[in-house]
């Protein structure tokens, strides 16, 4: 049976649009420690940059920084306390890391969603919303898209606020 977390919400947005800046507000107005669980790799030189960058806008405001590429549910059970908020950046990483190293997709996100109806405390997800453009050419580009379509509607289902963020505006669309 599904059921709603009380403490999940889920910020979707393009690419620099100001959804990690909002998230980060979001899991700062809790008053509670703040714990950031970061899913990128650093694959090349460019995305090292991006990671150095959010690290900065981190700064040192009291975030606690986990860095797990893969085990996102096991890493929300392990560090989820009910004085503390995660914040997730991001989901679409998440996606990319799972696709690259051949794990099975579906159980990753069931993983994810018993994590997300168990977990004590609030957590804020981040994630691209990437299924707005053209139909990409190649069918690794169009798995991906589907798999985060799904991954979202999934999360958003269970989430109790979920926002849409577009030149750093954000938009409330659940809760």
């Amino acid at each position: 049976m599904k059921t709603v977390s009380p403490g999940a919400v889920l910020v979707l947005g393009g690419a620099r649009s100001g959804k990690s800046a909002f998230a980060e507000r979001l899991a700062a107005e809790t008053g509670v420690s703040k714990h950031y669980i970061a899913t990128g790799r650093a694959w090349d030189d460019e995305m090292r940059e991006r990671i150095e960058q959010h690290r900065a806008q981190r700064g040192s405001h009291g975030w606690v920084t986990h860095e797990e590429p893969l085990a996102l549910p096991e890493r929300i059970n392990d560090t989820a306390r009910k004085d503390r908020v995660l914040l997730v950046d991001c989901l679409t990483l998440w996606v990319t890391n799972l696709m690259l190293e051949g794990h099975d997709i579906k159980a990753a996100f069931d993983d994810l969603a018993a994590a997300i109806v168990t977990t004590p405390g609030r957590v804020v997800f981040v994630s691209n919303e990437v299924g707005l453009g053209i139909v990409p050419d190649n069918k690794m580009a169009r798995e991906f898209r589907d798999h985060a379509g799904r991954l979202h509607q999934q999360v958003a289902s269970l989430a109790t606020e979920v926002y849409f963020v577009a030149a750093g505006l954000p938009l409330k669309m659940k809760g």
